[in-house]
C-alpha cells in the first residue's frame, strides 16, 4: 500500500485494497480493471473537451472517471476521519478532486484520483514482490511425503508425519522434514535455506533440512522434527516477525508522519485564506493553489523510504542465507566498527586434528599406535582426535590393561606388560620423567596442543594437536580489515595458542584465557572504547557475550536451534563467507534510505515554493509530487533485493 498502514504504527497512508485484490493474473486484477476503465473514460473526456468541444459531455466522463477510481480512496478517508478521527492521505485527495470539481476543474480532479489510484497500484505491486520472501519461504517444502509404513511406501501431508518416522526422497526431490539420514548417499543442494551453491554430499547419520533438494541419490531419511518445527518453519516465523520490527528511522519517521499531515492541512488553509483576505486576490486561484500545495505534501513518498528499504535488505539476505530478526539489526551493523570474533567453531573447525607426530625413542607408527590404545578408552576431543588419526592409516589397537584416567592430566595403562602415560606436561613432570622443553615449546607457538607419550622413565614421542582455522575466515577477516572494520578474538584457550590462531587468521586484538563472564565484560569494555560492537560465535556457549554486543551473530546456524534463537542475526552456512555480504548490505542499505528521504524532502519541498507563484499544476503535484516520486523510492530500494556479493566482497546482481 501507499506507505505503512496502521498496523505499522502510521496511519499517514492507508487506503485499504484489501476488498479489490483478486489474485491470479493482471486481467483477473480487479485494481487493473479499475485503471483500464478509467484510464478510458479519461481519455474520453480529453477528446470531448479538447477536440470536440463538448465540455458538458467531458464534464460527465470526468466524474465517472473520478466515482470509479476514488470510490475506495474516499471510502478509505472518510472512515478514517469518522472512525479513528485521523486525516489520512486518501482523505486528503478526496478533498482535493472534489474541490476540482466545485472551482471547475473537472479534469484535473478526475486525474487526481485516477493518478493516485494508479500510484496505489503499482507501490503495491513493487511491494508485494519486496516483500515474497517469505512466500517463496512458504513453497521451499513440499506439503506431502513419501512415508514407509508396513513394508510400503505412503503419500503423508508432512504435518501428519511424526518424529522417527521413515520418509523416502528420491532423486530431484525435495525433502520435506528435518532429519538424519538412515540408507543412502546423495549430494543435497542446501541453497534455498543456506544460500551456499555448491551441494552437500550427505551419507548415514548425516542431517538434511526441509526444503532442500536431493540431487542423484536415493534417501531414506529419519524425520527428527515435527512439520512447525524445521529448521525452516522456524526461519519462515522469524523472517515475519523481522518484516514487523522497525529501526531506529522508521520510528522517527513514523513520529514525524504524525503530526506531518495535520500540519499540511492547517499551510493549505492558510495559503487558501490569508492571501484573498489581506491582499483583495481572487479566492479561485488561492484555493487551487491550497489544493495544489495538499497534494504536492503527501508524506507517502517520505513514510515509505525506509520500510521498503529494510524489507528489501531482509529479502536478499534470506536469499544469501542470512537470517536478520529486524531492520533495526540492518541498521546498527552500519555503526559497527569493531567485530569480536569466538575462536573455537567459529574462526577454527572446531575439531580437533592431529598436525605432528615426533618420535623421540621408537618409531613414530609405535608412539602413535601406544597413545591410540589407551586414548581409545576416553572420550575427550583430544583422545577422539588422536584414536582417529591411527584409524585413518588403518592403524593397529594394542591391547591395553590397567587402564586408568588421571583427571586434568591424561591417561595410563599396561601395554605388553610395560606401562605407559599419555598426557600433559604435569602429567609427566609429577612422575619426574624428563622431556624436550624446547620441542614442546616449538609446536605450543605454533598454536598446538602438545601430548606426551611415554613410559615410566623416559618420553618416546610427542603428538601435537590443533582445531585448523577456517579458510574463509582467513578471507573474510581481510576483506572486513578493508571495509575499514576491526577484528578482535575472544577465547578460553591459552594466550600462545590463541595467538599462534590470530596471527594465522590476521588478528591483532586477542584475549584469551577467558571464562563465558569474562567474555562479556570485554564486550563491554570494548563498547567503551570503540561503541557499536557486534559479536560472532557459535550460538551456543557464547549466548551472554552474543546478547551483551550490540548485534549478535551466530554462524552455523542450519544445525543449532541455538544459534537461532540466541543471536540477532544467524548465518545458516557453517563458515564466515556470508560476513562481508553482510556489512557491505548494511551500508548499502542506510546509503538507499538516506537518498530516498533526501530526494522526497527535496522534490516536495522544491514543488511546494514553486506553488505559491502558481507555476505547478494538479496534474504535476499528482503525477511527479506524489505518483512518480513514491514510485521511484519503492523501486530504488528494491535493488537491495537483488543484491548479493562474493566473499571478496566483490557486489553481484543475481
Amino acid at each position: 500500500m501507499h506507505g505503512p498502514n496502521e498496523e505499522n504504527g502510521c496511519s499517514t497512508c492507508e487506503m485499504d485494497y484489501s476488498q479489490v485484490i483478486t489474485r491470479g493474473s493482471l486481467w483477473s486484477d480487479r485494481r487493473f480493471l479499475i485503471i483500464l476503465v478509467s484510464v478510458i473514460l479519461f481519455s474520453f473526456g480529453l477528446v470531448f473537451e479538447l477536440l470536440l468541444g463538448l465540455p458538458g459531455v467531458s464534464l460527465n466522463l470526468f466524474f465517472f472517471t473520478a466515482c470509479i477510481a476514488g470510490f475506495y480512496i474516499a471510502k478509505a478517508g472518510i472512515s478514517g476521519l469518522i472512525f479513528r478521527h485521523q486525516l489520512n492521505i486518501a482523505f486528503l485527495m478526496t478533498i482535493a478532486a472534489v474541490a476540482s470539481f466545485l472551482i471547475g476543474h473537472p479534469a484535473e480532479g478526475a486525474a487526481v484520483m485516477m493518478l493516485y489510484f494508479i500510484a496505489e497500484f503499482l507501490e503495491s505491486k513493487a511491494k508485494e514482490k519486496a516483500q515474497r520472501s517469505v512466500a517463496s519461504l512458504m513453497k521451499l517444502a513440499p506439503e506431502m511425503a513419501t512415508v514407509k509404513q508396513a513394508g510400503k511406501e505412503v503419500n503423508v501431508h508432512v504435518h501428519d508425519v511424526e518424529v522417527d518416522e521413515i520418509v523416502v526422497v528420491r532423486p530431484g526431490e525435495k525433502i520435506p522434514l528435518d532429519g538424519a539420514v538412515s540408507s543412502g548417499t546423495s549430494s543435497v543442494n542446501q541453497a534455498p535455506i543456506t544460500g551456499e551453491s555448491i551441494p552437500v554430499r550427505k551419507q548415514v547419520n548425516d542431517e538434511v533440512y526441509a526444503g532442500t533438494i536431493n540431487n542423484e541419490g536415493f534417501l531414506e531419511v529419519r524425520v527428527t522434527r515435527l512439520s512447525d518445527e524445521t529448521v525452516l518453519s522456524r526461519i519462515l516465523t522469524l523472517v515475519e516477525e523481522a518484516q514487523k520490527e522497525k529501526s531506529t528511522t522508521e520510528h522517527f519517521i513514523d513520529k514525524v508522519a504524525k503530526y506531518y499531515t495535520p500540519t499540511i492541512v492547517l499551510l493549505a488553509l492558510l495559503v487558501v485564506v490569508i492571501p484573498p483576505l489581506l491582499f483583495g486576490v481572487p479566492w479561485f486561484e488561492w484555493v487551487y493553489r491550497g489544493l495544489v500545495l495538499l497534494v504536492i505534501s503527501c508524506p507517502c513518498a517520505f513514510a515509505i523510504s525506509t520500510p521498503v528499504a529494510m524489507v528489501s535488505a531482509l529479502t536478499s539476505a534470506t536469499r544469501n542465507g542470512v537470517l536478520i530478526k529486524g531492520s533495526r539489526y540492518v541498521e546498527e551493523l552500519g555503526n559497527v566498527k569493531v567485530v569480536a570474533f569466538d575462536k573455537t567453531a567459529t574462526l577454527t573447525e572446531g575439531q580437533l586434528v592431529v598436525t605432528d607426530i615426533v618420535s623421540v625413542n621408537g618409531s613414530t607408527k609405535e608412539v602413535l599406535e601406544i597413545a591410540a590404545s589407551l586414548e581409545t578408552f576416553s572420550e575427550h576431543p583430544i583422545s577422539q582426535a588422536i584414536v582417529e588419526k591411527l584409524a585413518n592409516p588403518g592403524g593397529e589397537v594394542l591391547p591395553v590393561k590397567n587402564f586408568s584416567a588421571i583427571p586434568g592430566r591424561g591417561v595410563s595403562g599396561t601395554i605388553d606388560g610395560e606401562e605407559f602415560f599419555v598426557g600433559s606436561e604435569r602429567l609427566f613432570t609429577e612422575h619426574g620423567i624428563t622431556f624436550s622443553r624446547e620441542l614442546v615449546n616449538r609446536l605450543e607457538r605454533e598454536g598446538k596442543t602438545v601430548v606426551l607419550v611415554g613410559t615410566e622413565s623416559e618420553v618416546i614421542g610427542v603428538i601435537a594437536v590443533q582445531d585448523i582455522v577456517r579458510q574463509s575466515a582467513v578471507v573474510a577477516i581481510s576483506v572486513l580489515k578493508k571495509m575499514g572494520i576491526s577484528p578482535v578474538m575472544l577465547t578460553g584457550d591459552n594466550e600462545e595458542i590463541a595467538r599462534a590462531i590470530a596471527s594465522e587468521v590476521g588478528i591483532e586484538e586477542v584475549y584469551a584465557e577467558l571464562l563465558p563472564g569474562d567474555k562479556v565484560k570485554v564486550i563491554k569494555a570494548l563498547q567503551e572504547r570503540y561503541g557499536s560492537i557486534a559479536m560472532v560465535g557459535d550460538g551456543i556457549n557464547d549466548a551472554p557475550a552474543l546478547a551483551t554486543a550490540d548485534v549478535g551473530i551466530a554462524m552455523g546456524a542450519i544445525g543449532s536451534d541455538a544459534a537461532i534463537d540466541t543471536a540477532d542475526i544467524a548465518l545458516m552456512q557453517d563458515d564466515l563467507s556470508s560476513l562481508p555480504y553482510l556489512f557491505r548490505l548494511s551500508r548499502k542499505t542506510r546509503g538507499i534510505v538516506r537518498q530516498n528521504v533526501v530526494t522526497s524532502l527535496v522534490v516536495k519541498f522544491s514543488l511546494a515554493v514553486l506553488t505559491f507563484p502558481g507555476l505547478i499544476s494538479l496534474w504535476v503535484a499528482v503525477a511527479v509530487g506524489d505518483m512518480g516520486l513514491s514510485l521511484a523510492v519503492v523501486l530504488n530500494a528494491m535493488r537491495l533485493s537483488r543484491i548479493r556479493t562474493d566473499i571478496n566482497g566483490s557486489e553481484l546482481l543475481d
